[in-house]
């Protein structure tokens, strides 16, 4: 196994600017995110905007807009599809929940006190993502996290946090980790070192159920938990953690993000973001197989009692 690349600091001009979000753009981010949601269940049935328009009682172009994010979603003609699609009732509560954050506000801007504007530009990029891809070398990522498991984190990162702003950041993670999960897109790669499996957040019990958490999300089909493990040597490897997502758009097909302390980088430049994909690439086929992965799992929750 080759040795990975260092990654290279990118250029200051090669960085998308941070931007704080407003109302406006959140709300259409929430209308997309619905959209999708639609699309998807339409998709999966097997059937196009011209058999579903008169159920809603509209045109093509009516759907198209509707799926796109591009007209304010109505909640008649959102529950008549939901009903016609058959969707499932876990399906509902999940159209429900967008449904209600497209007609109030971007679902993020409760939690806007604990959120700063790198991180909602992030929040809102993975709802319109179809694929991402997270290293991480310290700790479970944030969209895999328990709730006391993240309680513990966000305790030893913020020591000087209130214990209400504490739960603020629990129920963010917890949000997140709601709408990501739900539903086909987007895939989801998780690239752990196993060193995470082991480091303690909480007491024993704390880390079984975090453990057990990512056993279950092993099983679920658009899950690929993957963990590097200690005894390979399998060269250099990133000092930080990465989040690469891609989109269905072609104006816009993939970044990087890498988080610091305070701040972010948004990975756009051809240069940098090839290092960074290339670099999570290689950490795939260093990776254990799915199953050599849960019995690593398997193993170090064996080892909380």
């Amino acid at each position: 196994m080759s040795a990975l690349p260092e990654p290279l600091p990118e250029p200051a001009d090669s960085l998308a600017p941070v931007l704080p979000l407003g109302k406006d753009t959140g709300r259409a981010a929430a209308d997309r995110m619905l959209g999708q949601e639609l699309r998807t269940w339409r998709e999966a049935r097997g059937l196009t905007l011209r058999q579903v328009a008169p159920v809603i009682r509209g045109s093509v172009s009516k759907i198209s807009r509707l799926e796109r994010g591009e007209s304010p979603p109505k909640p008649r003609d959102v529950r008549d599809l939901a009903r016609y699609y058959g969707v499932d009732d876990q399906g509902m509560r999940t159209i429900e929940q967008l449904l209600e954050h497209a007609q109030s506000s971007e679902w993020y801007e409760q939690f806007s006190d604990v959120t700063p504007d790198y991180l909602k530009r992030l929040i809102q990029m993975e709802g319109d993502a179809e694929e991402i891809c997270v290293y991480e070398n310290l700790v479970v990522p944030g969209i895999l996290q328990t709730r006391a498991y993240a309680r513990h984190m966000v305790r030893a990162v913020m020591p000087s946090a209130r214990p209400e702003e504490i739960e603020r950041v629990v129920d963010l993670r917890h949000q997140r980790q709601f709408r990501l999960m739900e539903g086909p897109l987007p895939r989801v790669t998780a690239l752990l070192e196993e060193s995470v499996l082991h480091r303690r957040y909480g007491d024993p019990e704390v880390m079984r159920e975090q453990l057990r958490h990512l056993l279950d999300a092993c099983d679920i089909a658009k899950v690929n938990i993957r963990v590097l493990a200690l005894s390979r040597a399998y060269g250099a490897t990133p000092p930080y953690p990465i989040m690469h997502l891609k989109f269905g758009d072609p104006d816009q097909s993939e970044l990087a993000y890498v988080e610091h302390v305070s701040s972010a980088t948004y990975v756009t430049r051809p240069r940098a973001l090839d290092d960074h994909r290339n670099a999570l690439t290689n950490l795939r086929h260093a990776a254990e197989s799915r199953e050599d992965s849960r019995r690593l799992i398997a193993e170090a929750m064996a080892r909380f009692t």
